[in-house]
């Protein structure tokens, strides 16, 4: 027997215009419960966009959204100061708003001092409505989804203000994974998450029996989780079956096929062109010559769309290749606040080879970065880079190159190169996708994306031998990591490097290492050999 699929929800004929531009025209598409879909697209494709009009919060020119009635959705928040006031447990609770309104509605009855029968009638209904919500096991549940993403019982009843910017991040995933939703939004899930994190992430949705769709620029994680991928592009969203990796194969085929047909077309219409041009005026070939030239008409050449997708050009290449020696680090510590991030250090770092610092210590890794770079003095211990070694640097916080920064992006990158002429300014901007008035923006409006970006542009005009990145994916499109991740693989120095993206991490390290809070973890081997040898817990 046949059973029909259930839409959780769906779009009938969505439009949306900004202005002149028309971001979507006429989406119809269907989400069904069970499913997982990655929805990809380009840097103002409008995947963000469409999240927010499936969610309820903008409203589309033309056409509708449909939920299948009682069905309960969940969005991932993106504003980490909203629940500032709040303390951690009931920010999550507040991700099933109707629980929390029945919860409310109980307390303010029994603080009551006159209780009346219609009170009594209240509560009755109240606390029935309560228990069909598993209302009674809310608060475990909650503390549950919270310590598996690293937030200890010690922080569940902190105020969200009182923490850090990533445990507000894992505060808010667990909001909206709360309470088994039937339809969950997640819009970049895996930003600022550590890795064990993004791990049980993984396993959570693969678990998860209902309906889940995300926007993520992470290929490994739209791999793992995904068994649909919407395609946001030519103002339009495909769908297809499958993970990225069956998609991206899956276009690049059908793109090669179609450059295949068109070039045997053409090869056709010359031929035919030809035979018509040396009889057509031929009495005994007349006939055929017209009957070629209906062929030829009948010929199309099928239009290849062209895409919204950019793939800026990267490539980093050294002005000299390093000697002997690369960096000696000696018994280095360092304590931040009140905690030892770097106790005592130590190891050898040879030239050409491309090291991954991971793990859960975000700020271990950061600070290292930078006493490396002159920006933090260590408490204790030395490093001594090799006489032939220049450095380049891409620092997680990069808002101390735009802020305030009135320079054009022509002006910016003279600051940062000896290029003296405007054309070859611009040359180098356009490289990394900052064309025609682009390239006269101030510095100070730039998005993440373009941020980021304009660094890399900075890196490439270096020079340098060695390049240290602190998490350089972040704010990219799949695009732009993409050229920076064969950019990295092809870099003929010295790389040092932090990345929650998998795939990155993977294709390019050959050696890894840790910062544990029992000692160093550091080995010549990939990072998928490392997940392997090591059970990654998720620490204070």
């Amino acid at each position: 027997m046949t059973y029909p699929r259930l839409f959780m929800i769906s779009t009938n004929n969505v439009t949306l215009q900004y202005g002149g531009r028309e971001l979507f025209k006429s989406v119809s598409i269907n989400f069904t419960k069970g499913n997982c879909y990655g929805l990809i697209g380009a840097n103002g494709a409008g995947k963000s966009t469409f999240l927010k009009i499936l969610s309820g919060e903008i409203e589309p020119n033309k056409g509708y959204v449909t939920i299948t009635p009682g069905e309960r959705l969940s969005v991932l928040k993106q504003d980490h100061y909203a629940y500032d006031e709040y303390d951690v447990i009931r920010t999550v609770l507040m991700g099933n708003q109707k629980l929390v309104d029945i919860m409310d509605a109980k307390e303010e009855l029994y603080a009551k001092e006159e209780f009346t029968e219609e009170d009594g009638i209240r509560i009755s209904e109240l606390e029935e409505e309560f228990a069909e919500m598993d209302g009674w096991s809310a608060e475990s549940d909650a503390e549950i989804l919270l310590n598996a993403l690293g937030i200890h019982n010690e922080f569940h009843y902190t105020l969200m203000k009182e923490l850090t910017g990533e445990q507000k991040v894992k505060v808010l995933l667990a909001q909206a994974l709360f309470g088994n939703p039937d339809i969950l939004l997640l819009d970049e899930p895996t930003n600022h998450l550590d890795v064990a994190a993004i791990n049980w992430l993984e396993e959570f949705l693969l678990n998860f029996e209902n309906t889940v769709i995300v926007v993520s620029h992470d290929r490994h994680f739209l791999n793992k989780v995904c068994t649909h991928i919407a395609d946001c592009d030519f103002g339009k969203i495909t769908m297809y079956v499958g993970n990225y990796d069956f998609w991206y194969e899956y276009t690049q085929m059908a793109q090669r096929q179609l450059r295949e047909q068109n070039k045997k077309t053409e090869a056709k219409m010359k031929e035919l062109q030809e035979f018509i041009a040396r009889f057509s005026a031929n009495a005994s070939k007349s006939k055929q010559a017209t009957s070629r030239k209906k062929l030829l008409d009948n010929l199309v050449l099928e239009d290849m769309p062209v895409s919204s997708r950019r793939f800026p050009f990267v490539e980093f290449k050294p002005d000299r290749e390093i000697g002997n020696d690369m960096l000696v680090v000696e018994g280095l510590s360092k304590t931040v606040g009140d905690r030892k991030v770097l106790d005592n250090v130590s190891f050898t770092i040879r030239p050409n080879e491309k090291v991954a610092f991971v793990g859960t210590d975000a700020v271990a890794k950061t600070t290292f970065f930078k006493i490396l770079m002159g920006e933090l003095e260590p408490d204790e211990g030395s490093f001594k880079w090799g006489i032939t070694t220049s450095q380049a640097y891409f620092p997680a916080d990069n808002s101390a190159f735009f802020d305030g920064v009135e320079d054009s992006l022509i002006d910016w990158v003279r600051k940062y190169s000896d290029l003296q002429f405007e054309t070859d300014v611009r040359g180098w901007l356009g490289r990394l996708m900052f064309s025609g008035e682009e390239a006269t923006k101030k510095a100070q409006v730039l998005s993440g994306g373009e941020r980021v970006r304009c660094m890399l542009c900075k890196m490439m005009l270096s020079g340098a031998n060695v390049l240290i990145l602190d998490e350089p994916t972040n704010h990219l499109d799949l695009e732009s990591i993409t050229s920076l991740n064969n950019a990295l693989i092809k870099f003929k120095g010295s790389l040092l490097f932090t990345s929650h993206d998998h795939q990155f991490v993977q294709s390019i390290a050959d050696r890894i290492i840790e910062f544990r809070p029992d000692g160093l973890y550091d080995r010549k081997e990939t990072y998928d050999e490392f997940l392997e040898n090591n059970e990654l817990l998720i620490t204070k």
